[in-house]
């Protein structure tokens, strides 16, 4: 499978976790609490990822840090970002989607857990790459 077909696979793969999430906890909590949900859901369907990827910053060859902390990346080929926001707003997509071109990559799922119906609060994000 091309990274394209799996990455597009894990995309499905990773709604179905966060609904069943929201299903199961509703609206309302914490940032930490859903991200945390989320990579246990993920983890019971055998889904590798990784929490809190530290994103260095790299400019003109001068090696900055850490500069962001990417909340979770599956498979490193899916950026997630998770909210807790009254609605999805540019800034956060903006913020994915610099995620996604300093990391190099190209799919992101965007994901606010403060809505009512999730389908509502999912955002897939695509950098650099025409579908």
């Amino acid at each position: 499978m091309n990274t394209r077909t799996r990455a597009n696979y894990l995309s499905k793969q990773i709604i179905d976790a966060a609904m069943t999430v929201h299903k199961e906890l509703g609206p309302g909590l914490l940032e930490s609490v859903y991200e945390a949900c989320l990579c246990h859901e993920l983890e019971l369907r055998g889904i590798p990822f990784a929490r809190q990827v530290p994103l260095p910053i790299v400019y003109k060859g001068l090696h900055l840090g850490v500069g962001y902390r990417m909340d979770i990346v599956v498979e490193d080929l899916v950026i997630i970002e998770v909210k807790l926001v009254e609605e999805i707003a540019s800034v956060h997509e903006s913020q994915l989607l610099t995620y996604l071109r300093l990391y190099n990559r190209w799919l992101g799922l965007l994901i606010n857990f403060n809505v009512v119906l999730l389908k509502n609060g999912i955002k897939r994000l695509v950098y650099g790459y025409n579908q």
